[in-house]
């Protein structure tokens, strides 16, 4: 017997998803956009904040999600000169995905606290 197959219920998210997707893929790319999340970071600070992270895979990242226009970088008119990140609008909007990930990573993580 031939099993037929069901038509979904959902709409097929293929292209936005992916697309999304492709932003947040990458080793430690969801750490940068949290830490960017409170606010602008020279390289030095993302380093602290995400101690693993080795400097050329943080380069890397952070050229990355400038091309995807999800990070800005600004240079400061410092000696010696300096350059700080920050999220821009649509890195901004990727933050409550984050948050909710993180949620669910406490729970996970620390069933206790779900609990309570």
């Amino acid at each position: 017997m031939v099993l037929k197959i069901r038509k979904t219920k959902v709409a097929a998210p293929a292209c936005p998803l992916t697309a999304c997707m492709a932003v947040m893929k990458g080793a430690w790319t969801p750490n940068i956009i949290w830490s960017l999340s409170g606010g602008p970071r020279r390289f030095g600070e993302l380093q602290h904040d995400i101690p693993r992270v080795s400097s050329k895979v943080l380069s890397q990242r952070l050229r990355e999600l400038q091309a995807r226009r999800v990070v800005r970088r600004r240079v400061l008119d410092t000696s010696p000169p300096s350059a700080e990140y920050e999220l821009t609008e649509l890195g901004l909007e990727l933050v409550p995905a984050i948050q909710a990930i993180v949620r669910v990573g406490v729970k996970i993580a620390h069933p206790e606290r779900a609990a309570a």
